[in-house]
């Protein structure tokens, strides 16, 4: 008979324990509810959640992007790329009032930038508010005249 480990059937368990899901799909127009991570990922939010955010914004796991922008934005109110981060998490779950707040939050930290202005004028195509959107991209093209980025999003718009 084999004999039993304990240590190892607690490393195992825990093991099994920690790696959780990545989201769950909610209820409330489409939002992802985080329900664990990797221990990898939990220790490197722990030190910066922005960091992961990003990684998580890029990979189009837009869920897991905004709980940790959020958590980021509340360790750190005082970074506005955080609060833009947040903001196009929640324009790509459709929370748009949310992402209304969350720019309302960067502008009043740096004022209307180029990556400020373009990102709403996304955020209103998004939307469906092309007039909105096109103010937004034409403010920016004038900040710019030179940056493809936005004249395309301009021509994605009258398309």
């Amino acid at each position: 008979m084999r004999s039993f480990n304990k240590t190892a059937f607690a490393a195992l368990f825990l093991g099994l324990a920690l790696a959780g899901c990545r989201t769950t799909a909610g209820t409330d127009g489409g939002t992802a509810v985080p329900t664990g991570g990797t221990v990898e990922e939990q220790l490197a939010a722990a030190q910066d959640p922005g960091a992961v955010a990003r990684r998580h914004f890029a990979a189009q796991d837009y869920g897991l992007a905004e709980r940790f922008f959020r958590e980021a934005v509340e360790r750190s109110p005082g970074d506005a790329d955080l609060w833009i981060g947040l903001a196009a998490s929640y324009d790509q779950l459709g929370r748009f009032e949310l992402a209304d707040r969350a720019y309302m939050s960067a502008t009043k930290l740096r004022g209307e930038d180029l990556r400020l202005l373009n990102n709403r004028g996304y955020s209103y195509l998004l939307r469906g508010d092309v007039a909105r959107a096109a103010g937004m991209f034409e403010r920016a093209l004038a900040m710019d005249p030179g940056n493809e980025v936005i004249a395309n999003n301009l021509k994605l718009l009258r398309e």
